[in-house]
Order: C-alpha cells, then structure tokens, then sequence
C-alpha cells in the first residue's frame, strides 16, 4: 500500500488517533506522527482532505494525548517505568535525554519535544511523573500542539498547491524522506560524534 493509498484510508481519524496516542500512551513511540502530518498536509493542498477539518482535529488530538500522557506520568509513571514491557519501549537514554531537556529548556520542552520522535512520548508522561504543575504545562502543550500539530500540515498544504495536479505521487514520497532526514539530522549527528569524535579526543 503506497503513502497516498494509506493516508487516504486512515482518513481524519486515524490521523487523530495516531496523534492522540503518541502523546497518551508508550506504545506511542512507534507512531510516525511527523511522517503523517506533512503529507496529510500537502494532500488537503490538492482538495483530498478539508484543511479546516483537518487542522482543528490534529490540535485537539495532539493536546489533549498529552495530556492523558500527564495524568498517566502523575498517577503510576515509576510502577509503570519498572515494568517489563515499559523497560523494552523506554530506555534510560530516553529518560536521560527528557530530564536534561527539562534541566535546560525547562516548561519550554513541552514544545520543543513535539519535534523529537520519542519525546513525544515520553515528556507528557515525565511531566505528569515530576509533578509539574499543571496550568503551565497544559499552557506549553497547547502551545506545542497549534505549532507541530496545526503547523506542520499547515506548511504541507501550502507545499501541496505547488504541486501540478496529478503529479502528487511523483512528488510526495521526497517530501517524506527530506522530512525524516531533518528530524532525524539531530540524532544522527549525535552518534556520529560520539561514534568518530569521541575517540579523537
């Protein structure tokens, strides 16, 4: 099944739901929320979706996953984080790396991780595990859901226009690749120091 096929068949609300669960729940982790958003984007751009359905439903989605993920995190995050299949989803570096967001960019991180595949996850449910307080996060997470959420297929659409008419799947799937690359360009940076540079030093 190609991009367009899939996209098609999951329609509004299953992009909702992968976008409300990658926020609530571990399972999460293995959603590709940024891979769907742009191209669902660029497809309401060719009239195949109603941007202004769309868009509403990706926020609400997006927040209001976040914030189930907190109230999880708050009631039974470090029963959960010792459980056997939480231990195989979640592991310290993935802990380690939201505690040093929280540590530097503090309730700012709530916005920033929506750009980073498994902080998605895992910032709503430490959030609620920290006891952060709530009025500032459900701030942040609406704030982190109008820019992610509502902006990223935002930019797809005005992409989508671009594209002649007929001439989507042509384009579509180098869209999704430079995409993955630029969220992905952090982490591959990261190894590549650890893995080249650490041994030089």
């Amino acid at each position: 099944m190609d991009m367009i096929t899939f996209l098609k068949t999951i329609g509004y609300v299953g992009t909702w739901a992968a976008l409300f669960s990658e926020g609530a729940f571990f399972f999460g982790i293995f959603l590709p929320g940024d891979s769907l958003l742009f191209p669902i984007g660029i497809l309401a751009g060719q009239g195949i979706f109603n941007l202004w359905i769309m868009l509403p439903g990706c926020f609400l989605a997006a927040f209001l996953g976040n914030l189930v993920g907190y109230e999880i995190g708050k009631r039974w995050g470090p029963k959960l984080l010792t459980t056997k299949y939480a231990s195989r989803l979640v592991k310290d570096h993935h802990v380690k790396t939201c505690e040093d967001f929280f540590e530097k960019y503090g309730a700012f991180t709530v916005v920033i991780s929506r750009f980073i595949h498994f902080a998605r996850t895992l910032v709503p449910f430490m959030a609620g595990m920290t006891r952060m307080d709530y009025k500032l996060f459900v701030a942040y997470s609406a704030l982190g859901a109008a820019v992610w959420a509502a902006g990223v297929p935002l930019l797809g659409y005005f992409v989508g226009e671009l594209i002649p008419e007929g001439s989507i799947d042509k384009y579509l799937l180098p869209f999704i690749g430079a995409l993955i690359l630029i969220v992905a360009s952090p982490a591959i940076i990261s190894v590549i120091k650890r893995r080249y540079f650490s041994k030089n030093v």
